[in-house]
């Protein structure tokens, strides 16, 4: 009687959640090539194919979708059946950068969970200083933040290019003092922002200041004012006013992640986040 692999049923969960071999491989930390040995061995085993690849993309097929759940509910089962009758399971504390995240938050929770659902998460949204500082204090086991100064280290995930979006019927003309919409200090991208625009000679004013990304957006959205945001996490309805009113162009800034663990369940957390974020902010 056939019996199925926990580690080729991963691989699948990877490939399934990742939507691709090379994402699956960086969260597993092994190659393309062998993740594709894995997912050939299953469908040896369940005498399905379960997965359609092409040069460009790859998909599940019918089967595979059907076998989807299955794999879910065997891999949460195998993790209960590891953890025994331990009440309390290990918790994964991650400091997330509210410019960072942007709208990645929710499919990187969605896939960290179906393929990590023995650890419980804690996750706090914050300036990408403060979320350094308590990574320092020892507060998190990771933190995934914009590049801060001078400070190196640390994985890449993405680099953003940021620019000055409005609403579509906001008014401004050159000479007027331009309406900002931010984060209040310690904000990088604040900075950033007034430093460019102080650089620029263009007078400016704070007319809104949120307490996190989604509040800022909706004022911009509301016509009060401009906000400096990534291109990646502008929501739809917002136009990038920089070009044609000849704003000053903001540098780029990268998001990293910092982490310390050695707890193989959350290395393995770890990976999966880095392949998801990298997965999903290139598909934007």
């Amino acid at each position: 009687m056939s019996t199925l692999d926990i580690d080729t049923v991963q691989a699948f969960l990877l490939v399934a959640e990742l939507q691709g071999f090379t994402r699956a491989a960086e969260a597993l930390g092994t190659t393309q090539a062998a993740v594709s040995m894995k997912l050939q061995r299953l469908e040896s085993v369940v005498g399905r194919r379960l997965v359609e690849r092409s040069p460009r993309a790859v998909a599940l097929t019918a089967e595979g979708i059907a076998f989807l759940p299955h794999a879910r509910a065997l891999i949460e089962a195998h993790g209960r059946a590891l953890s025994g009758d331990k009440p309390v399971r290990p918790q994964l504390s991650l400091g997330i950068s509210d410019h960072a995240a942007g709208p990645e938050l929710v499919p990187l929770l969605e896939r960290l969970h179906a393929v990590s659902s023995q650890l419980t998460l804690s996750v706090t949204i914050g300036f990408s200083r403060q979320m350094l500082d308590g990574y320092d204090a020892g507060e998190f086991d990771a933190v995934m933040v914009r590049q801060e100064g001078s400070r190196r280290g640390g994985e890449n995930l993405t680099e953003d290019g940021f620019g000055w979006f409005a609403a579509k019927g906001l008014v401004w003309r050159r000479g007027e003092t331009l309406p900002l919409a931010t984060l209040a200090p310690p904000c990088g991208v604040r900075a950033l922002a007034v430093r460019a625009l102080d650089k620029a000679g263009i007078a400016w004013s704070e007319r809104f200041v949120g307490g996190g990304v989604t509040a800022v957006a909706a004022a911009a959205l509301a016509g009060l004012a401009v906000a400096p945001l990534a291109r990646r996490i502008a929501p739809a309805g917002l136009v990038d006013i920089g070009p044609a009113q000849k704003l000053p162009r903001l540098p780029p800034s990268r998001v990293i992640l910092h982490s310390k663990v050695s707890d193989p369940a959350k290395l393995t957390a770890l990976r999966i986040l880095a392949a998801t974020f990298r997965s999903v902010a290139a598909a934007r």
